[in-house]
C-alpha cells in the first residue's frame, strides 16, 4: 500500500507495521526497535506483525511531556 492511499480513519483495530511506523512518524527500523525492546506489544497473525491501534495510542499518550 502506498503511504498516499493509507487511510487511518479506518475501524481497523490493528495496523501493519507500514502503517504503525507511518502512524508515528518513525522508520521501520524505528518501529522495530520499540518492538523489540517491548515499549509497544505487537500481534502476530498468520506470520503478519500487527500493531494494535489501542496499543499504539497507549505508546502515545505515555510519550507526551507535560511543561509547567
Amino acid at each position: 500500500m502506498m503511504r498516499a492511499e493509507m487511510n487511518f480513519d479506518s475501524p481497523s483495530a490493528a495496523l501493519s507495521i507500514d502503517e504503525a511506523a507511518y502512524h508515528l512518524r518513525i522508520s521501520r527500523a524505528g518501529l522495530w526497535r520499540l518492538l523489540k525492546d517491548g515499549r509497544l506489544p505487537k500481534a502476530k497473525v498468520g506470520g503478519r506483525t500487527l500493531v494494535r491501534r489501542r496499543d499504539l495510542e497507549a505508546f502515545l499518550d505515555q510519550c507526551v511531556e507535560v511543561s509547567n
